[in-house]
């Protein structure tokens, strides 16, 4: 079976023995808080009743920090999960999504017979999602994916822009799917964001998930939020009766506690971003000014494999509609980790 994504630290360690340094996952660096290991660890002597479905501790944390109703939250397992959700239960006869993005959008949405159309991004102005991506949505459009930074680019559209989007969907009555779940890698979370929109708009879907910024991958647990009722229960009839594990939302509720530690990947990220991002471009590789925790750049010269061999995970691009083999997506790291992948780039390359 091929892998369409990047963490295949498994098929890795089955080949070599080893564990690799990955950089084809982009998580936080610092690891799952500890906060978050001990809260796991608590709930596991509870594991022998069955998770409440409805989450709704985690859910009343969420609505909190979210400054939203609890009934505007819907939590699962992972954002991937919600997403799938959202093709089952609604069943578009067309959707738009950007090219180059998130894979399993489009393959959510075939699943369900969909027709999936694509609003290809440039590489001249740096795949930033830009008007014609609003003049793309027709009266045919039942629905729409943006992911806001996009992946694999890192990019953000901007608001104004945005808003637009918005309107445009809501006077057609196209469901709008706005997957944030990197949002929290911008510099400044809160200025790129339509949580605030969500009671103006009942057709609007935002997917957010404890996945990157918290390390916590493995655990499973993302969480939708909109204000139509009837939307999310359609969502909530989708998916299985308990989707997250009591463990996972014990997890979910220690780490809204974990302030601190987002701001520490944050600055990390922040940081070791333009410094990754020069070291690429000193290798004369052309990059994206990507906003994430991670970076899209471009080589003539394979890198896959020779990375691999030397024990180095990266992401190849070349499966995501409108990229090519050229294209490489870098997580961004600590410094000592990203000096590695530069020190093994610059082997590569000469």
């Amino acid at each position: 079976m091929q892998l369409v994504h990047g963490g295949d630290w498994a098929g890795f360690e089955a080949e070599y023995g080893c564990a690799p340094l990955d950089f084809s996952a982009n998580v936080s660096p610092l690891g799952v808080p500890q906060g978050v290991q001990q809260a796991i660890a608590t709930a596991a002597a509870g594991a022998d009743r069955y998770p409440d479905p409805l989450c709704r501790t985690l859910r009343a944390a969420l609505a909190q920090a979210e400054h939203v109703l609890p009934e505007w939250v819907l939590c699962g397992n992972g954002a991937a999960d919600l997403i799938w959700r959202i093709a089952t239960a609604l069943r578009p006869h067309q959707a738009l999504v950007p090219a180059p993005a998130f894979a399993e959008y489009e393959a959510a949405l075939r699943s369900t017979g969909c027709e999936v159309k694509y609003c290809r991004l440039s590489a001249d102005n740096g795949f930033a999602v830009d008007e014609t991506f609003e003049q793309a949505i027709t009266v045919q459009t039942e629905m729409v994916f943006l992911c806001e930074p996009n992946n694999p680019t890192g990019r953000t559209t901007s608001m104004p822009l945005l808003h637009r989007i918005a309107d445009h969907c809501a006077e057609q009555g196209t469901v709008l799917v706005v997957d944030e779940c990197f949002g929290e890698f911008l510099d400044d979370p809160q200025k790129h964001t339509l949580v605030p929109l969500l009671g103006q708009y009942p057709n609007l879907v935002i997917l957010k998930a404890f996945t990157k910024i918290y390390a916590m991958a493995g655990v499973r647990l993302g969480y939708a939020l909109c204000s139509n009722a009837d939307l999310l229960q359609k969502l909530q009839a989708a998916g299985s009766p308990w989707s997250v594990s009591s463990l996972a939302q014990a997890a979910g509720i220690a780490a809204l506690q974990e302030v601190k530690y987002v701001e520490q990947v944050r600055a990390l990220i922040r940081e070791q971003r333009a410094l990754l991002a020069n070291g690429l471009q000193a290798l004369g590789l052309r990059v994206i000014p990507g906003e994430a925790n991670y970076l899209l750049f471009q080589s003539q010269q394979p890198l896959l494999e020779p990375l691999r061999q030397k024990g180095v995970l990266l992401r190849s691009c070349g499966n995501y509609p409108g990229l090519d083999n050229t294209w490489y997506r870098t997580a961004v790291r600590t410094n000592a980790e990203n000096q590695r992948l530069l020190a093994t780039l610059e082997e590569i390359l000469q």
